[in-house]
């Protein structure tokens, strides 16, 4: 497996939208197992293909960031959602930035697994958080996107400060 090279803020790529996957043949399995092992590498519970420059509706999963209990998931739709929290979000992205972002606490998401099988699964609280945070990789929403305008200008800021310290 290979590691993969996460992009930061403010390449051009995260804030494009990915193209759907439409083969799962042996370059993608490929793929999906780098970015699996990049995920754990960066710390991540959750890693989007588009954050490592890839333009594809894929991501990685892993809520309690165990090996061995990712998933991946290809081409999600999130068709229902339910209830609202705000709760704090990182992102491998913009490393050392934290933000408070309001999301859905329970959805209903399809996509495809690894396989291309077709799966149809209600996610809540944590799990349903990561998704929607990587979903928006997929739509070239950035963490910062998220947040109002004060809170997005001194988020930048303090990411500004931390990339010159």
């Amino acid at each position: 497996m290979a590691l993969l090279k996460v992009l930061i803020y403010p390449n051009p790529v995260l804030t494009q939208q990915a193209l759907p996957l439409e083969s799962f043949g042996p370059r993608e399995q490929k793929l999906f197992d780098d970015l699996v092992d990049t995920m754990y590498h960066e710390d991540g519970v959750g890693l989007a293909a588009p954050q490592v420059g890839i333009s594809q509706r894929i991501l990685i999963v892993s809520p309690r960031a165990k090996r061995g209990e990712e998933e991946v998931v290809v081409n999600p739709v999130i068709y229902e959602s339910r209830g609202q929290e705000i709760g704090p979000e990182g992102c491998l992205s913009f490393p050392g930035l934290t933000a408070e972002v309001m999301r859905a606490t329970r959805i209903r998401v399809r996509y495809q697994d690894r396989e291309g099988k077709p799966v149809d699964r209600e996610l809540k609280d944590f799990f349903a958080r990561v998704i929607q945070h990587e979903m928006d990789h997929l739509d070239g929403i950035t963490l910062i996107d998220r947040v109002d305008f004060n809170q997005r200008m001194k988020l930048l800021s303090q990411y500004q400060q931390q990339a010159q310290d």
